[in-house]
């Protein structure tokens, strides 16, 4: 029996478990086997006498509609630990019977999947008949809508008339991850044609799966993973009488695999594979729960060399995609290692993941040997500058209970600071000596890499001059290798002992994986033969959502920030602004992607006397949830296991799918679409760290927080920004030291009221985010109103004012401090400023209301400092400063 292939069944008959809501809520035609399929898996209520949970029904029904398409896995077949219809014709131990059965087990493998159901939805063992097995479905329970989980922390107890937001029965794109107050079908003919178009898409998707790969099980589950959670991300997984729709169908589908998959393997290794044990066993530790953790991401990102900015652009979103890249690998490292399928991978998202595997020797053993397999790559490729770390934590059903939860993940965030103290386990007696061989790994010819500075050179990247090119280490020409890929292809193959892929791969292996970017057409057809042989292992589609924002395209996807900038018409009719931006060293006459040189330039405005003017600079924005831990800690009153993994993901997902398609979709409140040169250098888990044109990412931080306020709709969910502007040609790292020292300030900010963080800082000048919108919303725009009135009658704009402004604003600030006595003479000098401002340009040119419309517009714009300055102090430099820069020759 192949280990592997008999877990991922195991897993996949778990995972589908809960078809039939689907099914049943689209009203698919179940050409008159529905009464059959009732008696087989659903069962009796004596008190009233009907068949409940009619959903079980149409699993049986609806897994036959997809295996008719063609398109899924042959499971009728020999197919271990379940029997085939060639052994037993009744299939009391099928696949489907151990899906569709799940509230009427009877054998071992049917009770597998449905204590897996009742773990993942934190009930404990005795509730099975009370609460699980006997709650009916509420009148409406077409029309109810999935909860958001958001609205609902830091809230205890909260009835679900009480909450107000919901999420629209929408295929997952970047636009229907935001929930809605008034997205609730009036009736149910409404609703389940809503079901039905998502019924739809489960099949037309289907058929977009390469059918070379439905033979490679574990490779066409991570496909079907994707269309899942674009078909089921919105669907509640429990509508009953008495219980809130508040866990998605797919949040609720994938803990429920991952943990039938590490149950079976339990009961299989202890060789314990009875109804008996399972239904008697709910407080042995029989699930190990393994954390991954990336440490080293900022300095790795941001590591500078000699060339560094030759190549900064594909150096920032290599090395981001490369951390992407090595977390993912070493995922997958350890699911190959435990023999477990990709649904058991419940967490992946800036550098770390969590995996539900069986707490077994064999498994221990497995991640002892990961973990020295991370070390050893890491060391010799890395010189100990990143690493992955590995928590494990033992749990048993019970610790899976609503009550009980809350200790859990207490635990197992306990677990992962231990490791992270632990770092390479260099305490340890039997570690190697670290790096006794560094000063002879460096070549006397090729020296040290000139990208990253640090490194032994191990070869020469080929300059595009044709030049014998520069010294790099291995680790660099991938990383620039990447950024290149990233840009010209749609695809990554990880694939084992593929030599037909070789001489496209990446140089080094990845934990002992090879990594091929290829395109769309040989990614679906030329590769299917390595499928087939399980020489494929994993097929990643990175490519962003498009504006329409569809997510699945066959494959399995992986939320990686892909978008760049690129030089289209509009940009080369103006291409004056940027000098001259086709000179540039790393510019790629080709795949004509814009360099942060030609970013600095996208914000300068063309003026009347043919004349470009504004700043020429880079703004770096970085940030991140504020309290996360604390949040997921404490933060819901009913914690579970799908719950929690339904957080992480949605977290992750404003970040890692909507950020990146706003940048490139999003309309400013002019409907341009001024974000469309940003850079995510990344962007995913709870953070971020952005690098753009100067105004326009200073405009991008207010619109992020306006959108992450309608998408967590709790005020006491909130994240802090920093924001650092300086010149393109200043290094990446002090661009990351820089934002990382804005965001720390604004981590620090107190309001009145005492609260903390949810702050933004600019110019060593922090805010909150009400005041924020304020000064460069408001404030700029009557300010640049009053300015433009002014200069209509000959008052025109004088850098001098500003800068008079500027000072006049620190005083402010000074003042209310009481730091100065002498500077409470603020607004008498405002008022002289602007006398000179007004008085010396408008001139009379004859006409008698002259002095009128001086002293209007003098009294206008005074009042408006005046006002301004009182309200915001020091604060007030905001706008100024954006006027100023926007004026600059």
């Amino acid at each position: 029996m192949n280990l592997l292939d008999a877990t991922t069944r195991v897993a996949l008959s778990a995972y589908l478990h809960d078809l039939g809501k689907l099914a049943e809520r689209a009203n698919i035609d179940h050409e008159g086997r529905l009464d059959a399929h009732k008696t087989l898996y659903c069962p009796w209520q004596d008190n009233g006498g009907y068949h409940s949970h009619i959903h079980a029904a149409y699993t049986g029904i609806a897994w036959d509609a997809i295996e008719a398409t063609g398109h899924f896995p042959e499971l009728r077949g020999n197919c271990p630990p379940f029997v085939s219809i060639e052994t037993d014709a009744n299939l009391p131990d099928s696949v489907v019977n151990a899906a569709a059965a799940h509230h009427k087990p009877d054998t071992f493998l049917q009770w597998v999947v449905a204590t897996a159901d009742r773990v993942a939805s934190g009930f404990e063992r005795d509730e099975f008949d009370k609460q699980y097995n006997s709650a009916r479905e509420r009148d409406n329970h077409y029309r109810a809508r999935l909860l958001t989980l958001f609205e609902q922390i830091d809230k205890g107890e909260i009835e679900e008339g009480m909450l107000a937001w919901r999420y629209p029965l929408e295929l997952l794109s970047p636009q229907s991850l935001f929930p809605q107050s008034d997205c609730t079908p009036d009736d149910d003919a409404t609703a389940r044609a809503q079901y039905h178009r998502l019924w739809d898409a489960l099949l037309n998707g289907l058929k977009q799966i390469p059918p070379s790969h439905c033979a490679n099980l574990p490779l066409w589950l991570d496909h079907f993973d994707a269309l899942w959670l674009t078909v089921c991300h919105a669907i509640p997984a429990a509508t009953a009488f008495g219980v809130k729709p508040e866990v998605s169908l797919y949040d609720h589908s994938k803990a429920t695999a991952a943990l039938a998959a590490a149950l079976w393997r339990w009961h299989h290794e202890q060789g314990k594979e009875t109804v008996a044990d399972l239904k008697n066993g709910w407080d042995e530790e029989k699930f190990l729960l393994i954390q991954g953790d990336f440490f080293g991401i900022q300095n790795f990102i941001f590591a500078e060399g000699g060339e560094t900015n030759k190549h900064a652009h594909k150096l920032l979103r290599g090395r981001s995609f490369q951390v992407s890249l090595l977390t993912e690998c070493a995922a997958l490292t350890l699911l190959d290692k435990l023999s477990l399928p990709p649904t058991s991978q419940i967490i992946n998202a800036a550098g770390k993941f969590l995996i539900v595997a069986p707490n077994t020797a064999q498994a221990h053993e497995a991640v002892e040997n990961a973990r020295r397999t991370f070390n050893d790559w890491c060391l010799r490729h890395t010189y100990g500058e990143i690493g992955i770390g590995l928590a494990v934590t033992p749990a048993s059903c019970n610790d899976f209970a609503q009550k009980r939860f809350k200790e859990l993940t207490t635990r197992l965030f306990e677990a992962l600071d231990i490791t992270k103290l632990r770092r390479f386990d260099l305490c340890n007696a039997k570690s190697p000596v670290i790096f006794s061989d560094f000063l002879h790994r460096f070549n006397s010819e090729l020296g040290v890499c000139k990208i990253n500075g640090r490194y032994p050179a191990e070869g020469r990247y080929p300059a595009e001059s044709g030049s014998p090119g520069y010294a790099v280490s291995h680790l660099a020409r991938d990383q620039i290798e990447i950024g290149k890929a990233l840009t010209q292809r749609a695809r990554v193959l990880i694939s084992r002992d593929a030599d037909s892929l070789k001489h496209k791969s990446l140089g080094l292996d990845y934990f002992d994986w090879r990594i091929t970017f290829v395109d769309d057409a040989d990614a679906s057809g030329h590769y299917g033969q390595l499928a087939k042989a399980h020489k494929l292992i994993r097929c990643w589609d990175f490519s962003p959502s498009d504006e329409d924002g569809k997510v699945f395209d066959g494959f399995a996807k992986r939320f990686v920030n892909t978008y760049v900038p690129y030089f289209d018409q509009a940009d080369k009719a103006t291409s004056d602004k940027y000098g001259r931006w086709q000179d540039e060293v790393d510019f790629d006459q080709k795949y004509p992607i814009k360099t942060l040189h030609h970013l600095a330039c996208e914000d300068r405005q063309l003026k009347e006397n043919g004349q470009w003017r504004g700043e020429i600079a880079l703004v770096t924005l970085k940030g991140d949830i504020d309290n996360l831990g604390m949040l997921f800690q404490k933060g819901l009153e009913r914690p579970t296991f799908a719950k929690w993994a339904s957080l992480s993901r949605q977290v992750n997902l404003f970040f890692a799918m909507w950020l990146p398609w706003f940048c490139e979709h999003g309309k400013d409140s002019k409907d341009v679409d001024r974000y469309c040169n940003t850079y995510t250098v990344f962007a995913g888990g709870d953070d971020f760290f952005l690098i753009g044109p100067w105004h326009s990412t200073i405009t991008l931080a207010g619109e992020m927080q306006k959108h992450f306020e309608h998408y967590v709709v709790n005020p006491g969910i909130t994240f802090s920004a920093g924001l650092s502007m300086t010149q393109p040609k200043v290094p990446a790292r002090h661009l990351a030291r820089s934002a990382e020292a804005a965001l720390e300030q604004s981590k620090a900010y107190q309001n009145k009221a005492g609260k903390s963080k949810n702050a933004v800082t600019l110019w060593s000048q922090t805010v909150s985010w009400q005041d924020w919108h304020a000064l460069l919303t408001e404030c700029t725009n009557q300010l640049q109103d009053l300015l433009a009135q002014a200069e209509e009658h000959g008052a025109k704009l004088s850098t001098g004012y500003l800068y008079d402004l500027l000072q006049l604003a620190d005083k402010a600030e000074r003042a209310r401090l009481g730091r100065k006595p002498e500077d409470s003479l603020w607004r008498s000098q405002l008022v002289y400023r602007t006398a000179r401002f007004i008085g010396d340009r408008i001139k009379s040119n004859g006409d008698a209301n002259t002095n009128n419309r001086r002293k209007q517009l003098q009294e206008a714009i005074n009042q408006e400092f005046a006002n301004a300055l009182d309200d915001h102090q020091g604060a007030y430099r905001l706008p100024l400063s954006i006027l100023l820069y926007s004026n600059r020759e």
